[in-house]
């Protein structure tokens, strides 16, 4: 039996993942005219040209303020999907319809994870839980056979359209506020803005090439049904086999992309020769318990831009740094050689991680090549370097000097106080605003989010503390 295992990719959307079949009633039945109101806000989207720094806030308040216009000029035509539980008892029967072997599972709701999937029966490690044939997937395959097939195939972007990603679409830009001082609040906006544009071009696509002239979409492609269903894809989308292995294509997995996400491994495979998608116990789980999955190795920013939720106990929570040599530094062609052999950039961005070893070997390279002094560059670069040299590099074991070791903790303690300094909160003000029963989803998610990273810098800083303290107080012995 051929297995490939794949990376799993649904989640709890900030929406309570949506399910159901869109309403059929439209308020305007009829056809738009040939140039609808919304196009000159959709051509002012498309002809700007992306900020970064200070204006960047200032951009995605401003496109932010031109869908809105859209969005009201186009609130007749929007059909907003039907609530999840009107659907479930069509959708079960048609998954046993359709062969989707579901007996040890069902579907119910779950305080705080809104659905998700519970055991019937008590399960041990690696139990088979649930089995999906590829007949009921939405794929990219399925995409390219469908009345849009032709617009398909001749669009370069909505060829690479597997490969968006989710984000809250559904921000406003007081909420992103809470995310100020944070890397995150720049790749929430950056996302929105992207999403924005894709749904201007598509807009475009479908008015005026010939290929879409008589889809049905051509005349109801709203900016909020775009937003529902890049939110219904992108949190759910999940890397599967071609028929032949040779490839992979990106599809939707029905009943599977019903369960959350906890620590754990990857427990998921496709069979090619059942054709079909299973998913195994992880651990253990009692009778009436709710089946968890792991979506993967991803940060709690990642959490929230790609599948919409933060998830506190994340293991594998961890938070970018970017870092780089000064070109005004005197030693900078040194540093840059030394690190073009351990296999670094000049400048890059790292991660510092949660738990009790926030450095990873990468960063503790760089930041020992960044703090080194003439002499030992000359020394490290005046012969190649070993791969056990190279691996010492990152090794906490392994110091280059004591003095040295003692600049890396000591610049690190600074740079991590200088990005708590960011935030416009405390942890503690974090934790106090989380016990408001008022307060909305949106806002305990960025709340959460800040939060969690606000932990992750201040463990790292009580980390370099505690190392640099150890080599200053050797250099004082030494002296």
């Amino acid at each position: 039996m051929v297995m490939v295992q794949f990376l799993h990719k649904p989640s709890l959307s900030y929406e309570k993942k949506k399910m159901g079949k869109k309403s059929k009633k439209q308020k305007d039945s009829g056809k738009r005219s040939a140039t609808p109101p919304e196009g000159k806000e959709l051509s002012k989207i498309c002809s700007r040209q992306p900020a970064t720094g200070a204006k960047e806030f200032e951009e995605y308040v401003e496109i932010y303020n031109m869908v809105e216009k859209i969005r009201q000029i186009q609130s007749g035509i929007s059909s907003p999907p039907a609530p999840r539980g009107d659907n479930l008892a069509t959708f079960q029967e048609w998954l046993t319809n359709n062969g989707v072997d579901c007996n040890v599972v069902e579907i119910a709701e779950f305080p705080g994870y809104g659905m998700g999937l519970k055991t019937k029966k008590d399960l041990q490690e690696a139990d088979a839980i649930l089995s999906v044939p590829r007949k009921v997937m939405i794929t990219t395959m399925t995409a390219r056979d469908s009345p849009l097939g032709p617009l398909i195939a001749e669009d370069k972007i909505l060829q690479a359209m597997p490969n968006k990603y989710t984000t809250p679409l559904y921000f406003t830009p007081e909420e992103i506020q809470l995310l100020k001082g944070s890397p995150s609040q720049s790749s929430c906006m950056t996302h929105y803005r992207n999403i924005t544009r894709q749904y201007a071009y598509f807009y475009r696509l479908l008015q005026n090439n010939p290929a879409a002239s008589k889809l049905p979409i051509k005349d109801h492609f709203t900016y909020d049904d775009y937003r529902w269903a890049v939110s219904t894809v992108s949190t759910r989308q999940n890397p599967i086999p071609s028929k032949d292995g040779s490839k992979t294509l990106f599809g939707l997995i029905p009943l599977l992309d019903m369960c959350n996400h906890c620590n754990g491994t990857i427990s998921l495979d496709f069979c090619l020769e059942k054709d079909c998608s299973d998913c195994f116990a992880m651990r253990e789980f009692k009778e009436g318990e709710q089946i968890f999955i792991f979506y993967g190795a991803r940060s709690n920013s990642e959490f929230l831009v790609h599948n919409g939720f933060v998830y506190p106990e994340n293991e594998l929570d961890r938070l970018p740094v970017k870092l780089g040599i000064s070109k005004s530094d005197p030693l900078c062609e040194l540093k840059t050689e030394l690190l073009s052999q351990l296999g670094l950039p000049a400048s890059r961005t790292f991660q510092i991680h949660t738990g009790q070893n926030p450095i990873d070997p990468h960063l503790l390279a760089f930041l020992r090549v960044f703090s080194m002094e003439e002499e030992k560059l000359r020394e490290f670069l005046s012969q190649p370097l070993t791969e056990e040299a190279k691996e010492n590099f990152g090794d906490e074991e392994h110091p280059v000097s004591p003095d040295n070791e003692e600049k890396v903790w000591k610049f690190l303690e600074t740079r991590v106080s200088l990005l708590q300094r960011a935030y416009e909160t405390s942890i503690q003000d974090d934790e106090e605003e989380l016990k408001k029963s008022e307060l909305s989803e949106h806002c305990r998610l960025l709340i959460q989010l800040r939060l969690c990273e606000k932990k992750i810098l201040q463990s790292t800083l009580e980390y370099a503390k505690n190392i640099k303290q150890t080599y200053s107080e050797q250099q004082d012995g030494a002296s």
